[in-house]
């Protein structure tokens, strides 16, 4: 009989063990997941960020070669 609670104790602890180090494989593959989403959303602003820089800077260059309206003349 104690050997059998024995024989249940070792199986129990070993499963145990067994069920951590599963949980901590699927708990990093997981957080690897999220830091590869991160990463992707980081490039993602960054590209948007540079596409508006590039539109300010032809909207400002663009800017000076357009004609100013010539001021009103005033009335006598």
């Amino acid at each position: 009989m104690l050997r059998l609670i024995v024989v249940a104790f070792a199986a129990l602890c070993l499963m145990g063990t067994g069920s951590l180090a599963l949980a901590d494989d699927a708990m990093k593959s997981e957080t690897g997941n999220m830091k590869d989403e991160t990463k992707g959303k980081t490039k993602e602003h960054k590209g948007k960020k540079k596409e508006h820089k590039e539109k300010k800077k032809a909207h400002k260059d663009a800017a000076p070669a357009a004609p100013a309206a010539p001021a009103p003349a005033p009335a006598p």
